[in-house]
């Protein structure tokens, strides 16, 4: 075979995708299904797993047909995933007790409460470099364990296993037969310590949860399990990586200092910040990066809950037929007439990290129109992002440049506007599937398609570059009533 293919699956918020790449990173076949989002109660979010996993099957051999190859041309596999989301099945059986919690749900937020009034928060973020938060699984494991009859005893008898989609997936493809999650996965669970890079006991006995449930800790890039679930192919399943992480590795920010934001359903702004680094800064969390060949990178990380969600919501509302109209109309008003969006839909991440909080449209007039608002809505994701990049400059980490990704980030009037605000140059890739790429970047690494981080760099295009154009007396006016409109949606209970 002249040619090595490596599979990824991107098992994301609202859709799975499997993409096929050749040798030189180039897309050869794909295919891509939504999923459905369950909303039961206001803040709740849920997924069915098993109509994820029929995603996931589905879209592979999809892949594989559009690219006209066999399971024997693919090299390996690559999984990145949306994090934290919960799943908790049967050992036995393989049913899932409930649908998985998804990442953005508050439905656990009344048992982080009870955690913080125990005291234990400085202990958490010491040991997992995260803040107690139902972002974080932890609490939506103890939900399930305790919302669903019988889960708890059936946990204590080693009946039932927890995993995050990618742990599921894992199980899944390899008929049973692997239970492990990654180094990257494992960091976002409030259950690992990225201290000494494994599962907390301590932590693991304050919150009542199991440790039998828990899935085996590996390597970012590692064949650490076979794919067999399509009869008569043994594939080795080379990476599996959060997909945050995965957008770090797919931007080339392999140097301590170099950083990216991802714009999609959230933002996600990461810095790697090296291998021993002590940085730690409670209104950003620390978390682990990767693990190559047992060293370990960490990096610093801001999530906004509520960005591409946010167009979505604007949509919904008639504002736009299509996302891609925001950028005209927000030009078609010059400026912003002192409309200010908060899309607190599900609480504000970083740094402000107030699961209460919510989402507010401040500074209406007479005047306003759906394109001020349509504007604000884009405007909302630079300042958003914006009090990040200045919280992580904070720690005197001066950012040179920002690297960007994601759907949203094919808007050119928020890029423009993000840099007169952040004052350094964004660069956007020649592909924005910078999250897919990380993961077939480490699948490769792993199976000897690319031969160290120099030989994937290479293959990383910058075909925009941009840079401030507003003056920076006008930005700090800007960034001031942005900061007057998120103090009315906080929580002040």
């Amino acid at each position: 075979m002249n040619k090595k293919y490596i599979l990824t699956i991107d098992q994301g918020t609202t859709s799975t995708r499997s993409i096929i790449f050749d040798q030189n990173g180039k897309i050869v076949g794909l295919s891509q299904m939504e999923f459905s989002q369950i909303c039961r109660k206001s803040g709740w979010v849920e997924h069915n797993p098993e109509e994820i996993f029929e995603t996931v099957v589905q879209t592979m051999v999809g892949s594989l047909k559009n690219a006209n190859l066999s399971w024997e041309d693919i090299k390996g596999i690559g999984i990145t995933n949306q994090r934290e989301t919960t799943i908790i099945w049967d050992k036995k059986t393989g049913i899932p007790i409930h649908n998985a919690i998804c990442w953005q749900s508050r439905q656990s937020q009344s048992i982080c409460e009870k955690w913080k009034k125990e005291g234990i928060e400085e202990l958490v973020f010491q040991k997992t470099g995260l803040l107690i938060n139902p972002y974080f699984s932890a609490s939506k494991i103890v939900w399930l364990l305790k919302n669903v009859k019988g889960a708890y005893e059936k946990a204590l008898n080693g009946e039932l296993l927890f995993g995050t989609i990618d742990s599921y997936l894992v199980w899944k493809l390899s008929n049973q037969k692997y239970h492990i999650t990654d180094v990257s996965n494992a960091s976002r669970t409030l259950l690992f310590n990225i201290n000494n890079v494994a599962w907390d006991d301590e932590l693991l006995t304050k919150f009542d949860i199991p440790k039998n449930i828990l899935p085996k800790v590996v390597d970012t890039s590692g064949s650490n399990a076979y794919s067999i679930y399509f009869k008569g192919y043994e594939i080795p399943i080379a990476a599996i990586v959060g997909d945050q992480q995965a957008s770090l590795f797919g931007q080339c920010c392999f140097e301590k200092g170099m950083a990216k934001n991802t714009y999609g359903t959230g933002c996600f702004i990461l810095m790697n910040i090296g291998e021993q680094s002590k940085l730690n800064n409670k209104k950003l969390l620390k978390t682990i990066a990767w693990q190559i060949d047992d060293k370990i990178n960490y990096a610093l990380e801001g999530s906004i809950f509520n960005a591409g969600a946010a167009l979505e919501w604007g949509n919904r509302l008639g504002l736009f037929k299509d996302s891609r109209e925001t950028s005209a109309l927000a030009e078609s008003v010059g400026n912003n007439d002192g409309l200010y969006c908060v899309p607190a839909f599900t609480g504000l991440g970083a740094p402000y990290w107030d699961p209460k909080a919510k989402g507010i449209i401040y500074g209406i007039t007479g005047g306003t129109t759906k394109a001020h608002v349509s504007r604000a809505i884009l405007e909302s994701m630079a300042y958003s992002t914006y009090d990040i990049i200045h919280t992580m400059e904070s720690k005197h980490i001066n950012i040179q440049e920002l690297r960007v990704d994601g759907g949203v980030s094919k808007n050119d009037f928020l890029l423009q506007f993000q840099t007169n605000l952040i004052r350094v140059k964004l660069l956007r890739q020649e592909s924005i599937e910078a999250t897919v790429l990380g993961a077939i970047y480490m699948a490769g690494l792993n199976c000897g398609v690319f031969k160290n981080l120099k030989d994937i760099s290479k293959h990383i295009t910058f075909t925009s570059k941009f840079t401030p154009n507003m003056d920076e007396k006008e930005a700090k006016k800007l960034i001031t009533g942005w900061h007057d409109a998120v103090k009315r949606c906080l929580n002040k209970g």
